[in-house]
């Protein structure tokens, strides 16, 4: 069993990404893992970051957020510090994720809690057990479209920009496109996808 934080970062309740978590976290338990699932729009997570949490590095820094005193940003802290995996579903917006996602990463990917900066050369020490990253985006740009004009940003931000300073776990990532004008035949098959990916980064059940 491991511990895996699931993320959710679409502020439409009904939207197609709120049913990808679902399934996802639906199989996850149904592995037998401990699942921390977070709506961030539903919980209002403030993604801003303030101007103390603003330092990046240092002693200081991880002294200042020792001292937290926003309640959900220091919950979500205190688990990623103890997740072995970490799941992210989110539509891609302008090649980014949510601003409340990026706010997320801002305060809770930080020093003393994901990783610290060990010496002048900026390389980051892990301090969260994270093992695998699961990234799941939806998308209406089409794979040629992505391919020739935009070369895919996420994946940069997700494998190249983020997992370093998780320790360098595995990187699963899912792209749906596009998804907008898809039917309900293809959302269905999508799920059973997404499904099917969840359980080979997590493991088959015993």
């Amino acid at each position: 069993m491991a511990t895996v934080m699931l993320l959710l970062a679409h502020p439409r309740a009904t939207s197609y990404c709120h049913a990808l978590a679902e399934r996802i976290g639906d199989r996850l338990l149904d592995l037998g893992h401990e699942v921390r699932s977070h709506d961030l729009y539903a919980e209002r997570f403030d993604p801003v970051l303030t101007a103390e949490e603003s330092h990046t590095s240092g002693a200081a820094i991880e002294s200042v957020l020792a001292r937290e005193n926003d309640p959900m940003a220091a919950l979500h802290r205190e688990e990623l510090r103890v997740a072995e995996g970490l799941v992210v579903v989110h539509p891609n917006w302008w090649g980014m994720p949510p601003a409340i996602l990026t706010g997320w990463i801002n305060r809770v990917v930080v020093p003393g809690v994901a990783y610290r900066l060990a010496d002048a050369t900026g390389h980051p020490e892990p301090l969260a057990p994270i093992a695998e990253l699961f990234v799941v985006n939806t998308s209406d740009a089409t794979d040629e479209r992505e391919r020739e004009l935009y070369h895919d940003p996420l994946a940069s931000i997700w494998g190249r920009c983020v997992a370093p300073y998780l320790g360098g776990p595995r990187v699963t990532r899912r792209v749906l496109r596009p998804v907008t004008d898809s039917t309900d035949d293809q959302r269905a098959t999508w799920l059973d996808e997404v499904e099917t990916l969840a359980s080979e980064v997590f493991g088959s059940t015993p």
